[in-house]
């Protein structure tokens, strides 16, 4: 009996395994593998031999093809106002001038002052010995001023009247400018007022500017009435109040 229910355990715990069942060979997808085959040639000769028409310029390739802009109207032009004009003019005439290698670069102090220069010794001392490497301008706008130094001597430039913040100081500055581009040899303008004085060696300060590729400007934010105070309405939309700055002249 005991062998008997031992038999019979057993036969409960075997899982009987069913046997495999016979499968038909898959067919392969043959006209999948065509399909993908022609479309795959049939990019790869667009993006070799782009077509000319315009409909299938932007599905394959953008070599060959015009711009949206080619086929739009053009635009009308606008009148320019004879300002415009002649900074076209003048602009087109300075990028026709090819750039000046100097063989002695200079620098051009442009100062600009109601008269004589009362810093004009300590400016003497600054460019002895540097005759060759600098140049000076003198922007007289009330009297004609009395020089102390050789270097300063018949360096005056056509001078108007200047009025501190008005265009007028502009129209100086310009002036300087003018006459220091007539020399070839000026790479680096500085603009000095009457009361500027050098802080560092003609050596330091040649070396400096001249190793250097970039503008200084000295301009902050001032909210007294000789800073934004000065700002007025008409100046929109080019200039907005938040981006008036007073500038000093150095």
């Amino acid at each position: 009996m005991k062998a008997a229910q031992v038999w019979q355990l057993g036969l409960g715990n075997i899982k009987i395994m069913p046997a495999p069942r016979h499968r038909p060979p898959l067919k392969r997808p043959m006209w999948i593998i065509v399909l993908v085959s022609l479309v795959s040639l049939l990019l790869i000769g667009g993006y070799v031999y782009p077509p000319q028409s315009h409909a299938g310029c932007y599905i394959f390739s953008s070599s060959g093809c015009k711009s949206i802009s080619e086929w739009l109207p053009p635009v009308p032009a606008r009148e320019l106002t004879d300002e415009e004009i002649a900074a076209q003019v003048v602009i087109r005439d300075i990028l026709k001038i090819p750039p000046s290698q100097s063989k002695s670069p200079k620098i051009a102090f442009m100062f600009l002052s109601p008269g004589s220069l009362p810093f004009e010794k300590l400016w003497d001392k600054f460019f002895r010995g540097h005759e060759d490497r600098f140049s000076i301008y003198v922007h007289a706008s009330r009297e004609k001023p009395v020089h102390m130094s050789r270097h300063f001597v018949g360096r005056e430039i056509r001078s108007e009247k200047v009025i501190w913040g008005k265009i007028s100081m502009v129209d100086a500055e310009r002036r300087l400018l003018a006459n220091a581009l007539q020399d070839p040899d000026n790479q680096h303008f500085v603009l000095l007022s009457d009361s500027c004085v050098p802080l560092h060696s003609f050596e330091y300060v040649y070396n400096y500017l001249m190793d250097t590729n970039v503008s200084f400007i000295d301009c902050f934010e001032d909210p007294g009435p000789h800073g934004s105070g000065r700002y007025s309405e008409h100046m929109l939309p080019e200039v907005e109040k938040k981006d008036f700055r007073k500038g000093a002249q150095v």
